[in-house]
């Protein structure tokens, strides 16, 4: 047997075992809560409804009254001359004049035409459209990390059958170059073994790489360290009790896609309200509390000082504003409008992906079982084959076929496997029921 051939059959075995021994298991479950825990869009969207729900109060809705504390002083210097009613001029240079004034003042925006009411809607409105994305932001981050952990079970999958080829052709090649040394076989038989040994060889090394692009894949969804090594479980299992009537209702309530698109529709609503109250008058309420002190270096009062309440009222309305009023609340009604139009589109949507996905869905399990009994054959054809080989009444071309027929099957197997179980998914996550369950 090639030497060089040995030393990458055996690297392999090790790479190979290297990738499935003394590393972290990781299960489903264990993947689903750490990305829970660290994925960075799911930290941030949470950060966004934290701001929203900060946001939702009354006074940021402008119900609450404003109060501040107010504070002022002017000084002045200046060269006076004053001639008094008695006909007394007094004259000064550099006179110094001051006035000070400080207190609380409270302003108190009573009636907006209704305007506050409708912000405090819309904030309320935004708190829940803060709390759908982010329930669209975990739905998907689930669906991705479901979907790569299946991948990476359905690739570990073939590099066992791959693995399992390259052991088959290695005890060829031995076979042939025994068959060879004493005379019972050509060298073109060994040939021909040690080219399909460098197949098998060159398919496991792709798959492996795929697999440890996949691993950091993952563990970039589960924002942790990209080199972090693991394994995973051995098996895709495939829920086939899943209702299209069930899916279709449960789509039209929990989808947050479709959550998002209402709440839209009740924002533009909110909208429309506050424009609409441009045409009442506003009114605000204002007093204070003051304190006053003026220093006079010339004048009939030297200094004085004072103190006391002072209250009031403002009001004011839109009389004419160019007709911006009216403009203002077409363009309100609108965007109602479009909302209602972007709701069914969305709403036709799901219906849509759900219908083609439940029948991909119920064609990957026909496949499934289609292909799991192919594989059965195969695998029964490969080892009646491989008896026979090892005997010599089987031709090495014969042998080859059975032995890549066995390989396509496991392949077309896992996949179909893997299909099905992304068809699963995906139809969970447009009802808004992906979960571990």
């Amino acid at each position: 047997m090639n030497k060089k051939i040995l030393i990458k059959y055996l690297a392999l075995i090790l790479l190979f075992a290297s990738n499935t021994q003394a590393q972290e298991k990781l299960s489903l479950e264990q993947a689903v809560q750490i990305a829970l825990e660290n994925n960075f869009d799911i930290k941030l969207t949470k950060n966004t409804v934290e701001q929203a729900k900060n946001n939702f109060n009354r006074a940021n809705a402008g119900m609450l009254p404003v109060v501040t504390g107010n504070f002022s002083t002017n000084n002045t210097v200046s060269n006076t001359k004053q001639t008094l009613s008695s006909g007394v001029s007094q004259e000064r240079n550099g006179a110094r004049n001051s006035n000070l004034v400080y207190g609380p003042v409270i302003n108190w925006q009573v009636f907006d035409g209704f305007q506050m009411f409708a912000r405090y809607d819309r904030l309320k409105e935004l708190e829940l459209l803060g709390e759908a994305n982010l329930k669209l932001t975990i739905q998907n981050t689930l669906a991705d990390v479901i979907n790569n952990y299946y991948d990476l079970v359905s690739q570990q999958q073939q590099i066992k059958a791959l693995n399992e080829a390259l052991t088959i052709s290695q005890l060829r090649l031995k076979n042939s170059n025994n068959r060879f040394k004493i005379g019972k076989a050509a060298k073109l038989e060994v040939l021909a073994a040690s080219v399909d040994l460098n197949t098998d060889t060159t398919n496991l090394l792709r798959q492996l790489d795929l697999y440890r692009s996949t691993k950091i894949k993952l563990n970039e969804l589960l924002a942790r360290e990209i080199k972090t090594d693991f394994v995973v479980s051995d098996s895709i299992i495939i829920g086939n009790n899943l209702l299209f009537a069930d899916l279709q209702s449960s789509a039209s309530q929990l989808n947050p896609n479709l959550q998002t698109a209402l709440i839209n529709r009740r924002i533009a609503e909110i909208n429309l309200k506050q424009v609409k109250a441009s045409r009442y008058p506003v009114i605000n309420l204002n007093s204070g509390y003051n304190f006053n002190q003026s220093t006079s270096e010339l004048g009939f009062a030297r200094t004085s000082t004072g103190r006391g309440l002072n209250y009031g009222l403002t009001a004011s309305v839109n009389i004419f504003n160019g007709y911006l009023q009216k403009r203002n609340e077409k363009n309100a009604s609108l965007e109602i409008d479009n909302s209602r139009i972007q709701y069914d589109k969305v709403n036709q949507n799901i219906v849509s992906q759900l219908t083609s996905l439940y029948q991909t869905y119920q064609t990957n399990l026909e496949l499934v079982k289609l292909e799991q009994e192919n594989l059965a054959v195969a695998k029964q054809n490969m080892d009646i084959t491989l008896e026979k080989f090892k005997i010599g009444s089987v031709a090495p071309l014969e042998f080859r076929e059975a032995q890549r027929n066995y390989i396509n099957a496991n392949a077309r197997f896992t996949n179909s496997q893997f299909e099905a179980k992304l068809a699963e998914i995906a139809l969970l996550q447009l009802s808004g029921k992906l979960n571990l369950d």
